[in-house]
């Protein structure tokens, strides 16, 4: 069932375009639409949401994850690629083939957790974690005596 038939209490809001949207909007013209949002707007709209919901089985990885918890709000979405490999095994989202389950386990979550998590990934982890993989390569440097 797409997401946006799913029975849930609250309301549900769109955020962004697309080639698909005209068709969306008259199909469920009961929805919020709040269209492509800069930077800042989509900061205000995540941390007012109680769940971000993530209804794609396809995206490959889902940054949209992360700026959302970075924002405190808990994730639902299917155990696919993506979402699998930004939440993992961590209390920040809800995973499940029945979406409607994930978005009512997400309500369940505190921002803090979300929050918490979202911090693993953040500049400064990443480039530690480079930091971490990095190896000395041996000196490969020939020294020449000349001999006088």
């Amino acid at each position: 069932m797409p997401f946006l038939e799913i029975d849930l209490p609250g309301s549900k809001w769109v955020v962004g375009d697309g080639p698909a949207m005209a068709g969306i909007k008259e199909k469920y013209p009961d929805i919020n639409y709040l269209g492509v949002l800069q930077q800042h707007e989509l900061a205000k709209v995540y941390a007012a949401a109680d769940v971000f919901v993530f209804p794609s089985k396809t995206d490959t990885f889902g940054l949209v994850l992360l700026e959302a918890m970075a924002c405190g709000t808990p994730v639902a979405a299917y155990p696919v690629t993506g979402p699998i490999d930004v939440l993992g095994d961590s209390p920040a989202g809800a995973m499940n083939e029945d979406l409607r389950e994930a978005c009512i386990a997400a309500l369940k979550i505190p921002r803090e957790v979300a929050r918490a998590h979202a911090e693993k990934f953040s500049w400064r982890a990443a480039s530690e974690q480079f930091l971490h993989h990095l190896k000395p390569v041996p000196s490969t440097e020939v020294h020449l005596t000349a001999l006088a």
